[in-house]
């Protein structure tokens, strides 16, 4: 049983603290938002004193060796995916990465513990994704909590008969669910199991409450998907004499960028991430990127990244250029583009005649809408009457108009009016 493959969950969340904790080891760390405010703090941070929703300066006051640091969302993703290929080329080509701080992987119990020793981080170990989730939250950083599953199972029941309510959301439950059952007394998934589902239904939502019945009822996902490798492209170099000038940082960054651009072949990326080697440490850069891009504008940005990471001061050792979230752009040329769209149009009108219209601008810049604009008829291109753009009068004839003018002016030498 113990070199079967099953399903091993490793918890790295919250993953933007897990971030910054891995770069400052040993320290009192926090992650603040846009607004300079506490969300996230680790251990050693709170024994100091440091709350969630404190202040930059307040938790500074409190732990004065405090390192704090807002992380920004392209930083976290670029490193996500960084860490899934790192665990896709070293333990299972099953990797699946939902959201940040939880990877699930296919492993044996062997390379699960081999896991949790790496990372120092909790994983569980069990037959279906969700359980293996809830080990993970009940194990300790550096441990493997295993569920066995036995044929009658009775382990991974009274397994989950101990779940408590704090671990719910892994089951799709939402803190405010979590914070309405406390309120009721309810202290674990035992309590609610003595719910029938119509009552779970009505206090849960009908979404939440079937998957919660599908769950209970032994519909799990016990297998995971394959990882598609190459999400990253990567180009390193390293200097014999650390770079601290930016002429000399400039062309090694003129080398990397044509390599990661070539190994693009045409594809558009989310991120790109520097990361600079010196002697006080990594110091990384990451941007998110727009569509289309071009080689020299990369260029541009990994220059501008290394200038505001300010790694030249320390002597650069190695440079390391990354592009993640790859992706194929499409483009849509036009709505009809073969003799087959075009066959289905001519359908359409023999069907419906009056089903395509089109518009034809009068004046862009008026301030009415029939002085604007005029739906006009597909095929024949008469004017369509719509709510919007009323019938109008047939235009007078140029003999019409001038026999018209000509009676106006009678009219008023002789004073009558028509």
């Amino acid at each position: 049983m113990s070199g079967q493959t099953r399903v091993a969950c490793v918890l790295l969340a919250p993953w933007v603290l897990t971030l910054v904790e891995r770069e400052h080891p040993g320290l009192p760390v926090a992650v603040l938002n846009e607004a300079g405010k506490v969300v996230h703090a680790n251990a050693a941070a709170t024994l100091s004193g440091v709350n969630v929703g404190m202040k930059e300066a307040a938790a500074l006051s409190r732990c004065p060796e405090l390192h704090a640091e807002v992380v920004r969302a392209p930083s976290a993703q670029a490193a996500w995916t960084e860490l899934l290929e790192t665990l896709y080329a070293r333990y299972s080509d099953r990797v699946e990465g939902r959201e940040p701080g939880v990877a699930y992987l296919a492993l044996g119990v062997q390379g699960a513990r081999d896991l949790a020793a790496a990372l120092h981080a909790p994983v569980g170990h069990a037959g279906s994704v969700e359980v293996a989730h809830l080990a993970a939250l009940r194990a300790r950083p550096g441990e493997v909590r295993e569920v066995a599953s036995q044929p009658a199972g009775k382990a991974e029941e009274a397994f989950l008969a101990l779940t408590p309510l704090e671990h719910l959301p892994a089951l799709g439950l939402t803190p405010a669910h979590v914070e309405r059952l406390r309120f009721l007394g309810l202290r674990g998934l035992a309590d609610l199991l003595k719910w029938s589902a119509a009552q779970r239904e009505a206090f849960l939502g009908v979404d939440i409450a079937r998957g919660l019945q599908r769950f209970l009822k032994g519909q799990r996902t016990t297998v995971v998907g394959r990882h598609t490798p190459g999400q990253v492209i990567e180009a390193s170099l390293s200097t014999d004499q650390p770079l601290m000038e930016p002429g000399e940082a400039q062309a090694a960054l003129a080398e990397l960028v044509p390599i990661v651009w070539a190994e693009l072949r045409g594809r558009t990326c989310a991120y790109l991430t520097l990361h600079a080697d010196t002697m006080g440490g990594r110091l990384s850069v990451t941007r998110r990127l727009k569509w289309p891009l071009d080689g020299t504008g990369l260029e541009r940005l990994v220059v501008q990244g290394l200038q505001s990471s300010d790694a030249l001061s320390l002597g650069v050792d190695r440079i390391t250029v990354q592009l993640s979230g790859l992706a194929q752009p499409s483009r849509m040329v036009s709505l009809w583009t073969g003799v087959a769209e075009l066959q289905v149009t001519t359908d359409v009108l023999q069907r419906f005649p009056d089903a395509l219209v089109k518009v034809h601008w009068l004046d862009p810049f008026a301030y009415i809408a029939d002085a604007r604009y005029e739906w006009v008829d597909w095929l024949t291109g008469e004017v369509r009457p719509t709510p919007l753009t009323p019938p109008r009068p047939a235009p007078a004839s140029r003999a019409r108009r001038h026999e018209t003018a000509v009676n106006r002016v009678l009219a008023f030498f002789e004073g009558a009016s028509l």
